[in-house]
């Protein structure tokens, strides 16, 4: 007879015992934030067209995609992230009368990453999604009900990196260096590698201004002052809107009680593209992987036929659960 196979494949993992009761456990005490802001089920399905996670939409690279095909020659995929799905879905479902949609989801999500040794292929998701809302107001909201959420979890110590993806474009526009290019001052960027964008810069013919822009980013997170030194590095219309926002949103973090939690980082920057204004990454101590991120979207529901502004935010569950098995939180309050 033939050895049956009795381990799990690279970067899946089993769970059982006293780590899914765990499990069980902080998934809903997060659910229950999510309903006290008022948040409805959503549920969509693992597998999803290609296309909706294609390079048009902007979100995880094809090969990055566990790929596979059905009986009528389409291309599928295992969803790498919830947020194009529930858009689709938003899309389909509702009409525009029934905007604002306050939504919430829990699930697994699938990435076919080499650095599996890292990051799980597999990973518990849990989210919000606030469509049809393009305020300050509900940034706000969103990182409100992050702040709190890490709270319900256990924790007692992380910070909100909060950035806005316009800065960065409003600069990359004005640059006229190439896509692959920006890219690669993006990667740089968000690695605070600021050495290896002035490197790069070098050989690039532009003004002293953006260049002098570009190489300070990744020094560029602190504070509230923060936000002052990069309106004096804001060169144009675009990266000023960028800096104002930001300012509304931190006014509004200030009264829901969460702005002690709030940081300001210019750095960051994401690689999924159909991000289009706030952005921002939850980190504690005992991890070194964001466990929370989100931020705005306002066009990638046009993308599904449903032209409306939208914001949330996705915890990943593994990861709390590893920061908060390190740090040894106090008890949940009942």
């Amino acid at each position: 007879m033939k050895n049956l196979i009795i381990h799990t494949p690279e970067g899946f993992r089993d769970l059982y015992g006293g780590e899914i009761i765990r499990k069980k456990d902080l998934m809903g005490a997060v659910r229950s934030v999510f309903k006290d802001f008022g948040y409805d089920d959503i549920e969509t399905p693992a597998v999803e067209y290609f296309d909706v996670f294609g390079n048009e939409v902007g979100t995880t690279p094809s090969n990055e995609l566990y790929k596979f095909f059905d009986r009528d020659g389409n291309t599928l995929v295992l969803r790498p992230d919830f947020t194009p799905s529930v858009a689709r879905a938003v899309a389909m479902h509702f009409p525009p009368t029934a905007l604002p949609l306050r939504l919430c989801y829990a699930g697994n999500t699938y990435v076919n990453s080499q650095e599996y040794q890292l990051h799980l292929k597999e990973q518990t998701q849990m989210g919000v999604e606030l469509i049809g809302d393009g305020s300050a107001e509900a940034d706000a909201e969103i990182l409100s009900l992050t702040c709190n959420a890490l709270k319900e979890a256990g924790l007692t110590d992380f910070q909100v990196s909060v950035g806005d993806n316009n800065y960065f474009r409003a600069l990359a526009e004005d640059s006229g260096l190439a896509p692959d290019r920006l890219e690669e001052i993006r990667r740089l960027i968000s690695n605070k590698n600021f050495f290896g964008v002035g490197e790069l810069l070098e050989s690039e013919h532009i003004p002293s201004s953006i260049r002098d822009a570009f190489i300070r980013l990744p020094k560029l997170f602190g504070g509230t002052d923060t936000l002052d030194e990069a309106e004096a590095y804001a060169i144009n219309d675009g990266a000023a809107a960028s800096v104002k926002r930001l300012r509304e949103i931190g006014r509004c973090t200030d009264e829901s009680g969460c702005s002690r939690y709030i940081s300001y980082d210019f750095g960051l920057l994401s690689k999924f593209n159909y991000y289009t204004g706030m952005i921002f990454s939850a980190y504690t101590y005992g991890t070194g992987e964001p466990i929370a991120k989100g931020g705005r979207y306002d066009r990638l529901l046009a993308h599904f036929g449903t032209d409306a502004p939208a914001v949330g935010v996705g915890f990943t569950i593994d990861q709390l659960m590893n920061a908060i098995s390190r740090q040894k939180p106090r008890e949940r309050r009942s």
